[in-house]
């Protein structure tokens, strides 16, 4: 059941009958008497005989002169609220009251179990359920407005009355706590709770009622103590044994006369006496162990050992805590070199935590029971006191160790077409499972595809290598280029291919440096040897100029490897297209004179017929000092 504690505070002033309305303002003892009208949801059963002239209706909302037991409100009433808030005590159902025209009582229960010569508090929750925003009653429709009596067991004594005033109604529902505070006589067991309408019947006045509750009221009651300023005392158990002095002090604000009886318990819930501690003071025995404390007080002797016939200050702990016990590791942790590094947890008791250290005794980590290292290695937890600077406990070991794993690489490789490939998963030592349900280190496949194969350390601990597999391209030679003394043989794809201008040695570039003149041929194949291309050519080297000044370098115009041509054709022109000299290109050369006259410093033009091999043409520098 749902207990929702909510105190208000009313001060009433010049209005005749509820000035005596009020809450106890002092401790308040365990209820004597709570009328909750049931939990759960739906409609209850009705009060017993004579509780009320009421009549009871169920299925439906209350007309004028009856009442329900519901959880629910203005199901069938659209100018009621259509819930109730979940503020009181207790929630569940509550006593729904369409009031009669005409004023009068509507309720009266006798409550037994009273201490004789005590201070009681009375209180009630109290709702308008009319929802002022239905329009439905002029001005907000008729207020509600109850009267609260207590009569002695014989109806004839009137102890306490009070009246709650008008209670508007509202656009939200809302409910309000009223209360009053009355004594019992010597003797007295039971009262008798009387509640009257003050309002008329008619649009409004419509009233639920939750919560009826009768509780003792006494002195406001703490308890101080000269040796320390506050509760709760905390200490280490290497601080004991502990003795304090207790002292009850009461505001006097109910009771005439105080009687004490001092109590103890181990856990703030369960409380004992404490024989012979009667008086205002208590010294605590020497404590080695965690005691709360705390002090009832009562109007008279005979009423100390009923919790409903006394109050009872809030407790005073002395917290102690023990020496911790070495915390409890929740496992070993392991983990793979390419996985994340788990946490070490250990766990502690209450109000502990833990310290990590290394082996070193270096504090890694403080105050959590959580602990990601960064390394493979012993660690060690001690349990401490969270609020004190307690001596820890014992500390206890726990290890981490993290699995290397092998350095493997993908790849794209190729396969010829009808034949077998051996493929490798890299490294040696390990376990292997290809996804061709291999377990063999090395595998042979037939078809192109991707393979890969998981190389495991351990069961837990694996990576996988991957092998694209792929057709190798056929090889195709579109052309041979020369450029000056380089060769570049020209692909019919962009692929990767192996190059050779001998067939003997092959290299992954296209391009052939410093290559002397001749006839060549050009080889191209697959990475795998499949298939090989080749094409002849010629590879003439043309000089780009001549410095004609008998130093013996570059005198002369002369082509390098033709002289594999020997029915090749050679003519210079100059710019203006002036033979100046021609011949067989074997052994062709020109001194950059024209009829033994030097030429000028200029652009100089060649034309070459190579027999079987077709023309080549272009321009060279003379350059003279």
């Amino acid at each position: 059941m749902r207990r929702i504690l909510i105190f208000g505070i009313f001060i009433f002033i010049g209005l005749k009958g509820f000035s005596q309305l009020g809450f106890c303002s002092g401790s308040k003892g365990d209820p004597i008497f709570q009328e909750d009208f049931g939990s759960g949801s739906g409609f209850g059963d009705p009060l017993q005989a004579g509780i009320t002239e009421y009549r009871y209706v169920s299925d439906t909302d209350p007309n004028d002169g009856q009442y329900t037991i519901s959880s629910q409100v203005g199901q069938y009433n659209t100018s009621w609220h259509s819930y109730f808030p979940s503020t009181t005590y207790s929630g569940g159902r509550a006593l729904i009251v369409n009031a009669d025209f005409t004023p009068g009582r509507f309720y009266r229960k006798q409550i037994d179990g009273l201490c004789e010569n005590t201070t009681y508090e009375f209180s009630a929750f109290i709702m308008n359920v009319y929802d002022r925003d239905s329009g439905i009653c002029e001005n907000g429709g008729i207020p509600n407005n109850v009267r609260f009596e207590i009569w002695d067991e014989t109806d004839a004594v009137l102890l306490k009355s009070g009246d709650t005033g008008d209670i508007l109604s509202s656009s939200n529902p809302q409910w309000t706590q009223y209360a009053l505070t009355f004594s019992s006589e010597p003797g007295q067991n039971s009262v008798i709770l009387k509640m009257f309408n003050n309002g008329e019947g008619g649009c409004g006045n419509d009233l639920a009622i939750d919560d009826i509750v009768f509780r003792s009221c006494g002195d406001l009651t703490t308890v101080e103590s000269p040796d320390t300023t506050a509760s709760p005392v905390n200490l280490c158990a290497e601080e004991t044994p502990y003795s304090v002095e207790l002292n009850a002090a009461s505001d006097n604000s109910v009771y005439e006369q105080v009687f004490y009886q001092w109590q103890q318990s181990s856990d703030g819930e369960n409380w004992q006496d404490i024989p012979g501690a009667n008086s205002i003071q208590y010294q605590t025995t020497a404590l080695t162990e965690t005691r709360y404390f705390r002090v009832k007080a009562a109007e008279d002797p005979a009423n100390l050992g009923s919790n409903v016939c006394s109050s009872a200050s809030e407790a005073f702990q002395v917290q102690i805590f023990p020496k911790p016990e070495p915390p409890e590791s929740l496992g070993d942790r392991s983990a793979c070199e390419n996985d994340p590094i788990p946490y070490l947890e250990v766990k502690v008791g209450t109000h502990e935590t833990a310290n990590w250290y290394d082996d070193n005794g270096n504090l890694l980590a403080a105050g959590v029971l959580r602990y990601q290292p960064e390394n493979a290695g012993i660690f060690y937890a001690e349990a401490v006191v969270s609020s004190r600077n307690c001596q820890p406990s014992e500390r206890t070991a726990i290890q981490l160790e993290i699995t290397d794993l092998p350095e493997v690489s993908d790849e794209i490789t190729y396969i010829c077409s009808g034949t077998l490939k051996l493929l490798e998963a890299g490294v040696s030592g390990y376990q292997y499972l290809w996804n061709t349900g291999a377990t063999t280190e090395t595998i042979n496949i037939a078809t192109p595809g991707t393979y890969s194969v998981r190389v495991s350390s351990s069961p837990e601990c694996y990576i996988t290598r991957t092998i694209v597999v792929n057709t190798v391209p056929t090889p195709g030679i579109i052309d041979v280029v020369t450029d000056g003394w380089d060769v570049e043989i020209i692909p019919n794809t962009e692929a990767d291919f192996l190059y050779s201008i001998d067939g003997i040695n092959f290299q992954a570039e296209s391009r052939f440096e410093n290559v002397p003149g001749g006839i060549y041929t050009a080889y191209m194949k697959d990475t795998e040897s499949c298939q090989v291309e080749t094409l002849a050519f010629a590879h003439i080297v043309f000089p780009e100029y001549i410095t004609p000044n008998n130093d013996g370098y570059h005198d002369v115009f002369e082509i390098r490897g033709i002289e594999f041509f020997p029915s090749s054709n050679i003519s210079i022109f100059d710019r203006y297209g002036k033979l100046l000299k021609s011949g067989r290109g074997q052994g062709f050369q020109w001194n950059g004179t024209f009829i033994n006259k030097p030429m000028p410093a200029a652009d100089y033009w060649y034309f070459i017929e190579i027999e079987g091999y077709g023309t080549k043409k272009g321009h060279f520098s003379l350059v003279r000092d």
